[in-house]
């Protein structure tokens, strides 16, 4: 039995029943303040997820926190939800989720290829004519799954395209196809009606300027640069570089911006009309920008296909005091991707035991266009262990393509899962949101959205479903990537 000592200046003895009754009551505190912290510990490690959520609406809902007051913002929104300009087009159906990851994979490929063969051959493309560039199947594409609308040429045509951090020159199909034209829900760019449009010479400098930014050599058709770039393994687009006005905003118009105007694309981009280049590169949007921008954007990717987000360019009244930065990395050498130095990983509040090595072996960088996040072998090892130790009250269901671990919630009305924080050089801490946890098929399979690279020397990518709702804050003149919550929902 234990005893308890009572200090001398306590004038009074206890008797038995006395001390029994205090014992008791110091036991009880005991265990009631236990308990309120463990309740509060659990509920602050974990998200509440009511499965109502799940059900996707099939309206757009247009009522986005932070987008409308800012005058240099876009609307970003889900090629294949109702809020974008594309769901118009009937005949196009959604892909699937195995046609989703199979076109990830694809990109998640090209990328790391790209980063592991800095100085390989890319540049060796024998091409004299643009109308001849060979066409390929592009089954592959891995090209982004969000899209803006901005304007291109005088009188302005306005063009929806998929934004991408990982690509740098800016692009659109023209008229007249010299090669083959995919499927687009805008009407083509004309260039023949446009007041201030000019093709680029093959001896400017400009011209020069598209090896580091495509990694192909330009080529020449007549006095005109040509240019390629290329995405996944099989998509593609050629065309005459050229420039002209761009039209981001009202209040945002850019004269002579250098863009590829495509005679020759390929690629299943989703009723797209190109694309909108946001790396690094000399020829991206924010440094053909940089003398008004400085190189600064941000963006909020929605929480699901019928929600609106945004795309600023230039500093931001950011919605959330907790914006914090990280130092881009030093270790990614390809001057188009944003490299992040991640120093570990954390399943409920506890940080998971991973070695240092296992990141900087790897490297990593943040894109948009990626969908699920790759990590290094042994990182989503342990981040898969402790997170199925933590959910092994709930049923497991069917694996969905890359991704492992998944659950059936048919048999709930809520769950509580556990909270997944990503920590970055610089001390940062991010807890991913509930919506980037979790890759929702259905109800009866719902899954851990993060999976494993295939080597411990391929790049890890920090891909957009772990982005959605954050506002993610790209400063290139100050070398930093920040991180925001409630962005947008």
């Amino acid at each position: 039995m234990a005893t308890m000592i009572v200090p001398n200046s306590i004038a009074f003895q206890l008797s038995a029943n006395s001390l029994f009754f205090l014992l008791l009551i110091i036991l009880c505190s005991s265990c009631k303040t236990t308990h309120a912290f463990q309740g509060t510990k659990s509920k602050s490690f974990h998200h509440i997820l009511h499965l109502n959520s799940l059900l996707q609406s099939a309206a757009c809902n247009s009522s986005t926190q932070g987008l409308h007051h800012q005058k240099s913002s876009l609307q970003v929104v889900h090629k294949h939800g109702p809020c974008s300009p594309l769901h118009l087009d009937r005949a196009k159906t959604p892909p699937t989720h195995a046609e989703t990851f199979f076109q990830d994979e694809g990109r998640v490929r090209y990328i790391q290829s790209r980063l592991a063969n800095k100085s390989g051959s890319k540049a060796d493309v024998k091409v004299t004519d643009v109308a001849n560039l060979p066409a390929k199947d592009g089954r592959v594409v891995g090209s982004g799954n969000y899209i803006v609308t901005v304007g291109i040429g005088t009188p302005k045509k306005q063009l929806s395209l998929i934004f991408d951090t990982g690509s740098d020159i800016t692009w659109t199909q023209c008229e007249p196809c010299l090669g083959y034209c995919y499927q687009q829900r805008d009407a083509k760019f004309d260039p023949s009606v446009s007041s201030t449009y000019s093709n680029v010479s093959c001896n400017s400098v400009q011209c020069s300027s598209l090896l580091s930014a495509t990694g192909y050599l330009p080529l020449c058709s007549l006095s005109t640069c040509v240019y390629r770039t290329q995405y996944g393994d099989s998509s593609f687009s050629t065309g005459f570089f050229a420039k002209d006005r761009l039209t981001l905003t009202p209040f945002d118009v850019f004269d002579n911006f250098l863009f590829g105007c495509g005679q020759n694309n390929q690629g299943l981009f989703g009723g797209a009309a190109g694309l909108l280049g946001l790396g690094r590169d000399q020829l991206s949007l924010p440094s053909q920008t940089a003398r008004k921008y400085n190189k600064i954007f941000s963006y909020c990717l929605p929480s699901s296909s019928s929600s609106i987000g945004f795309l600023t360019l230039g500093k931001r009244r950011y919605g959330s005091k907790s914006v914090k930065f990280t130092p881009l990395s030093t270790s990614i050498q390809d001057s188009s991707f944003y490299g992040l130095d991640i120093t570990g990983i954390s399943v409920g509040g506890k940080r998971l035991s991973i070695s240092a090595s296992v990141f900087t072996t790897a490297g990593a960088i943040i894109d948009s266009g990626t969908v699920i996040t790759r990590l290094p072998p042994d990182a989503y090892a342990a981040l898969r262990s402790e997170f199925r130790k933590r959910m092994r009250r709930y049923r497991m269901g069917r694996e969905l393509s890359i991704l492992d671990t998944c659950y059936d919630f048919s048999k709930y009305k809520s769950v509580n899962i556990p909270k997944i924080s990503f920590f970055f050089r610089g001390g940062v801490k991010l807890t991913i949101p509930l919506v980037g946890t979790l890759y929702v098929a259905n109800v009866s399979r719902v899954c851990l959205a993060f999976a494993a690279n295939s080597d411990a020397s391929d790049i890890a990518i920090f891909g957009n479903t772990q982005q959605k709702t954050l506002q993610v804050i790209y400063d290139g003149a100050g070398g930093r990537v920040g991180f925001g919550t409630k962005g947008c929902y």
